[in-house]
């Protein structure tokens, strides 16, 4: 995420093309760390959202609208007490910077005309909103800041306000020489991409990373493996980018992994792909990851879809949390068991060595004399001579009981084993596909069902209300290209429900072949369904499986009568024996859910 000085340079520039000079209309204050304001102007009205969330902290314009508290917090006070009803003159950045001033016109008590400032800093976990009076001293601030919390920067009412002194002597980018960047950038002993980004001001990892990209560099090489001509063309495609910002030539973008938003930008990151709005294939391991760039207009319209997607997987990932370390721990568990009983199962391998240590003994063993260590004999399954170890205070009787009483010994644990392992791998399986639930899950009715599964199979202990648990959730709903009506279960539960109860004999039924994933019926109202409807069903098959973002996935689907679920297997668990195939891409962007 690169909420750098380059989006805030787009995010001003789009600022001063729409709200300069409009009039504050409304101030609110929906939550503790966000403000939301109502502009109203010749262009017409306009809401300005920001936030000095330590997590996700932004700015831009929305349509939306947020309810906000009956009783308006301290700061929203003082905000409406200077600023209601004054006038946006100007809009900034400072030297790059991930800093936003807003200075504002109003008349005082005396109705005499004011200018204060509002200082929006966008600095991760230090973000901030300051409000400020005209010769620069703090009025008050979302976040106050003492000498205790920081010995670098107060930010409290009455102190004098400063820019934070995070960037040491890092450059402002829009003002470097050629001669400049040869002597910082290209004189640290750093990689490539960190050397550009720990140089200037606004500049992120993602950027730095896209220069060198552009300029055909391995970003992570050092700095001293260029050459001269490797150092000018690295400074020219900086310099490109560069005159992109001051002549603002944005592309506001969103970079999308499936459907989960992993980057944004107001410029195209090649990095992640070299075709407008077309998917490609990054490989990353064994594992080819598909990222599709989606252009808009604006950097408040990325800003605030890109923030919405995110909060959505963010929100569902922290609720999460408790039952994915209950999931992980169980596996990491199982998986130790799986392989200790693995290796305790090859060491019964030798189990029929010794049943004919003690046979040969007992063939052969008539004539041995008293304290013999070893008997040499044939083994007549073989054909072949062999040395029996023989303990040498016991009679021939003696060891070959002593043999055939390990024989019986590892045969009894290779029973037992092979039971136990099977049993194992299973519970692997279920915990598995469990996992894969949460990673589909995109609400807190999901979970809901998930915890009851964990609930049941003694993973989580149960809780004695009395009250039964309400299942909300239910399963995706798509409609295809044909018009064809296809379910995606969430869960396991939600697998069985779609399989065993609601799919009829003739309908189709889909799964990820080999790995954890959701069932997907197919509705075939008794018709024969036409290819594009297979393939459809298929990427949804592969894109609701653990193998979402690998390049290619194997798909199995068959008639649902020829689906059978074994007694007193787990849930979403089903086995079948004759089946088609096919390989597909798990892209579902061109399907259509049903909101229901």
């Amino acid at each position: 995420m690169a909420f750098d000085g380059l989006v805030i340079s787009n995010l001003v520039y789009e600022l001063n093309q729409t709200i300069l000079n409009t009039k504050i209309s409304k101030i609110a204050q929906p939550e503790n760390d966000e403000l939301l304001f109502t502009l109203k102007g010749p262009r017409g009205q306009f809401r300005l959202a920001m936030s000095a969330s330590a997590s996700l902290p932004f700015l831009y314009l929305t349509d939306n609208n947020k309810p906000s508290p009956l009783t308006a917090p301290n700061f929203c006070m003082v905000l409406r007490k200077h600023i209601a009803n004054g006038r946006l003159t100007k809009i900034y950045q400072p030297h790059m910077e991930r800093i936003i001033h807003f200075e504002i016109e109003h008349l005082d008590e005396l109705g005499d005309l004011c200018t204060k400032t509002l200082i929006v800093e966008l600095m991760g976990k230090h973000s901030n909103i300051i409000f400020c009076n005209g010769e620069g001293m703090i009025i008050d601030s979302i976040k106050h800041v003492s000498s205790m919390m920081s010995s670098l920067r107060e930010v409290l009412p009455g102190r004098d306000y400063c820019i934070p002194a995070t960037q040491g002597d890092r450059l402002n980018p829009l003002e470097v020489t050629e001669e400049t960047f040869m002597e910082t950038v290209m004189k640290k002993p750093l990689s490539i991409a960190r050397a550009i980004y720990t140089s200037f001001t606004g500049i992120s990892p993602v950027i730095a990373n896209e220069i060198c990209f552009r300029a055909s560099v391995d970003g992570d090489m050092a700095v001293d493996s260029l050459d001269a001509d490797g150092k000018k063309h690295l400074y020219h495609n900086f310099l490109w980018l560069m005159e992109d910002v001051k002549n603002h030539n944005y592309r506001p973008n969103i970079i999308t992994r499936g459907s989960e938003p992993v980057e944004f930008s107001c410029f195209k990151l090649s990095e992640y792909t070299d075709q407008d709005s077309a998917p490609i294939c990054t490989p990353s391991g064994d594992t080819a990851e598909t990222y599709r760039m989606t252009e808009y207009s604006s950097i408040s319209e990325v800003l605030e879809r890109y923030y919405a997607s995110k909060n959505v997987y963010t929100r569902i990932r922290q609720k999460s949390v408790d039952l994915r370390k209950i999931v992980s721990t169980a596996l990491d568990r199982n998986r130790k068991k799986y392989q200790l009983q693995e290796k305790q199962l090859k060491d019964t391998e030798k189990r029929d060595k010794y049943k004919i240590y003690g046979e040969l003994i007992h063939t052969y063993g008539y004539g041995l004399p008293e304290g013999a260590k070893e008997l040499e004999a044939l083994n007549y399954y073989t054909n072949e001579m062999i040395t029996i170890p023989l303990d040498s205070t016991l009679d021939a009787k003696a060891n070959a009981q002593k043999y055939f009483d390990k024989y019986n010994k590892l045969k009894r644990t290779y029973e037992a084993l092979t039971d136990l392992i099977t049993e194992t791998g299973m519970e692997i399986e279920h915990l598995e596909s469990i996992a894969t639930s949460l990673d589909i899950a995109l609400t807190e009715d999901d979970l809901v069902q998930i915890k009851e599964e964990l609930t049941e199979f003694g993973y989580i202990k149960r809780k004695h209300s009395g009250k039964k648990v309400k299942i909300k959730s239910k399963p995706f709903h798509y409609i295809s290209s044909d018009g064809y009506h296809m379910y995606v279960g969430k869960n396991n539960y939600q697998n069985d429900e779609l399989t065993f109860k609601f799919a009829t004999g003739n309908d189709w039924w889909f799964h990820a072949k080999g790995m954890p994933g959701s069932h997907v019926i197919v509705k075939a109202n008794n018709e024969e369904l036409p290819d594009r409807a297979f393939e459809e069903a298929a990427k949804l098959a592969a894109y609701y499986s653990k193998g979402r973002e690998n390049d290619k996935i194997e798909i199995d689907y068959l008639q649902k009568k020829n689906v059978k679920k074994p007694g007193g297997s787990a849930p979403g668990f089903v086995v079948y024996y004759t089946n088609y195939s096919m390989t597909i891409h798990p892209d579902i962007s061109g399907l259509t859910l049903v909101n229901e």
